[in-house]
């Protein structure tokens, strides 16, 4: 969404966004502008999302061999995405916080499935 964005909301919108892309300060020893770091912050999101899902598909694997070595990833990727959901609804909008949601919904939902066939295992 941030790679072709256009304000559409008014010239108070369009104003913002020209302040963020003309306004250009020195941080870390390079000069850079808001926008510049607003979009490299979405750039490394999207990079993030992309090798947690690859992540996660190669650890799907792994968890039929081996659940119980998985479980604590599945757990802190659990906590991570509801800790992302909470950032990005206090500091953004909802909408990208239900995905994260979504994910910490599904991974709780394969630690219980792989502590219930563990456990009708050992039986």
């Amino acid at each position: 969404m941030f790679v072709t964005y256009r304000p559409v909301h008014g010239a108070e919108e369009v104003a913002v966004v020209e302040a963020m892309r003309t306004h250009v300060f020195k941080f870390g020893g390079a000069a850079h502008s808001y926008w510049e770091l607003y979009f490299g912050y979405g750039l490394m999101s999207a990079a993030n999302c992309l090798v947690e899902a690859v992540l996660f598909w190669q650890l799907a694997g792994l968890a039929r061999k081996s659940p119980a070595l998985i479980r604590p990833i599945a757990a802190l990727f659990l906590l991570a995405n509801v800790g992302y959901a909470i950032l990005v609804r206090v500091y953004f909008f909802p909408l990208p916080g239900y995905f994260d949601l979504a994910i910490a919904a599904l991974l709780g939902a394969a630690i219980v499935t792989s502590l219930r066939a563990e456990a009708r295992a050992a039986r």
